[in-house]
């Protein structure tokens, strides 16, 4: 598994999870901590070598038909009711939700093109909309069915966005955008659907170590929205930020998740997060635990004050 989970327990048995996103990083770990406590996963995905592979770790840990791969590009407009309609044929189910996908794809605003511009809210808040409009029904049909069996349970639907949402970041203002865009969206599905006992609320990361953290590199490429995009930050901001350039190898993944030292001023806890950090958040989210929490805002970013840049 990518991470060995904080917790494993029956917490989530019986139930189905959606994770955009899921086979790497914040993603990948959240799936691995919702398995390892009972929930069916999804692993939705645009690599489709990723996602099996995803599939196949938590088939290994977690037992055989733990998870599912449904690998397409979110973007397009019928991938969220297909990938909705995927969870039901697959378990049955549909009760967790995590909207995790996405990417950066940095630019001053002063040299930001329309295609950049809409293409971090096209996968960062587009396509929440969509999962959400997509997952409607099921949701108001499950509570119905709850009811009418007299055994209520709640349904948890999380959106991952950042603290850039809440504060700017300087060279990536249409991420910030999306991501304050998507906190409008959670706070709304809170109201509409509560009636439903949907919890739906938000993650505000601050700096978490992924490989979005990295320098670009022809090693890390997305194909999404009919293009190619380099994962990672541009050379120039590397630079400036005191990251070194990769090396003739790609870096392990112990070595792109691992925690780096920050200076307390900046980070009170003094390190970044890790993606385990990152999980386990996501998963109180998503368990019994945050019953009576929706449309909030958990920020998980170690004390970080001011900004990100």
């Amino acid at each position: 598994m990518l991470i060995e989970p904080a917790l494993r327990s029956d917490l989530l048995r019986g139930r189905t999870a959606v994770v955009t996103g899921g086979s790497r990083g914040i993603g990948g770990a959240t799936a691995a901590m919702l398995a390892a406590n009972g929930a069916n996963v999804v692993i939705a995905e645009v690599d489709a070598a990723q996602a099996y592979a995803a599939v196949a770790d938590l088939d290994e840990a977690c037992g055989a038909g733990t998870a599912s791969a449904f690998v397409a590009d979110l973007v397009v407009p019928d991938a969220c009711d297909r990938l909705v309609a995927h969870a039901l044929e697959t378990f049955g189910a549909l009760d967790i939700v995590v909207n995790n996908a996405g990417y950066a794809w940095d630019g001053g605003i002063h040299s930001m093109t329309d295609e950049q511009f809409q293409a971090m809210l096209d996968i960062h808040l587009v396509v929440p909309f969509r999962l959400a409009r997509a997952c409607a029904p099921v949701f108001r049909a499950a509570a119905k069915a709850d009811d009418e069996a007299g055994q209520p349970r709640h349904r948890k639907t999380v959106m991952v966005s950042s603290m850039a949402g809440e504060w700017g970041l300087p060279g990536a203002g249409n991420y910030a955008a999306a991501k304050a865009g998507v906190l409008g969206l959670m706070r709304t599905l809170a109201q509409e659907w509560g009636r439903y006992r949907v919890n739906v609320n938000a993650v505000a990361f601050g700096i978490i170590q992924t490989r979005f953290g990295l320098p670009q590199s022809p090693h890390e490429v997305i194909e999404t929205g009919g293009r190619t995009i380099h994962v990672g930050m541009p050379p120039r901001q590397a630079e400036r930020l005191g990251v070194a350039a990769e090396s003739e190898h790609p870096p392990t993944d112990e070595e792109v998740y691992a925690a780096k030292p920050m200076s307390h001023q900046r980070v009170a806890l003094g390190r970044s997060g890790t993606i385990s950090d990152a999980a386990n958040s996501i998963f109180w989210l998503c368990s019994p635990l945050s019953d009576y929490m929706t449309g909030q805002v958990l920020a998980v970013n170690g004390g970080a004050r001011g900004g990100m840049s």
